[in-house]
């Protein structure tokens, strides 16, 4: 049987002895070193071909130096799988975890998960804990928000706010004082800009983005 090398990185003793002893009860599963400081998890990191790394957050009071040891390790390691474990769940601190290189984001009280996300990290699987993924597709959302409110200039919004609400060219030309010519470039770049065929198309897709 294959067997997956595991290491645990966590300061609290209790906690520590127990998932080494939660882990090793796995018959594919084999904790080949357990640290307690950034450290020792470096150097132990060094001394054994690691698999899959179980990753504490905090390891001295509130300083999320796990992140720090997670891009440390990445760096080390690029095929190296870390799962980050912890009490917290701000939404800021999930998207750094992830951003440092962590494959997975489990809080402790759901310790029971902890052997199917080991494996499914060691097998490159996408099993984002439904938390942490949750968080994820937010920012995701927020991102391509801003994204998309970038894509358009405030005049092109403007026009494409009128034509949506049903106004004519020529009714545009009244209302923003400026040229049939003018309008018409506008909107031939916004064509282009929203991958629409016509301004109406364009129209709709922008309100559908909350563009305007």
């Amino acid at each position: 049987m294959e067997q997956i090398r595991v290491m645990v990185v966590e300061d609290d003793r209790d906690w520590r002895k127990g998932l080494v002893d939660y882990v090793d009860k796995e018959a594919d599963l084999t904790v080949v070193a357990a640290a307690e400081t950034k450290e020792e998890a470096i150097r132990l990191f060094q001394q054994h071909d690691i698999d899959v790394v179980l990753l504490d957050i905090n390891l001295t009071e509130n300083n999320l130096d796990g992140i720090e040891i997670a891009l440390e390790l990445s760096e080390r390691k690029e095929d190296c799988a870390i799962i980050m474990l912890t009490s917290l769940t701000a939404q800021e601190v999930i998207i750094d975890s992830f951003s440092a290189g962590a494959v997975n984001y489990l809080n402790k009280q759901h310790f029971q998960e902890i052997p199917d996300a080991i494996r499914a990290a060691y097998r490159r699987q996408s099993a984002i804990h439904p938390s942490a993924a949750a968080v994820l597709r937010q920012e995701l959302q927020r991102l391509k928000q801003e994204e998309d409110k970038k894509l358009l200039s405030p005049a092109e919004k403007e026009i494409l706010q009128l034509i949506h609400e049903g106004h004519t060219q020529s009714q545009i030309e009244k209302v923003l004082h400026i040229t049939h010519r003018t309008i018409k470039n506008h909107i031939n770049r916004i064509l282009k800009k929203m991958g629409a065929k016509s301004s109406k198309e364009a129209a709709a897709k922008a309100k559908q983005k909350r563009l305007f």
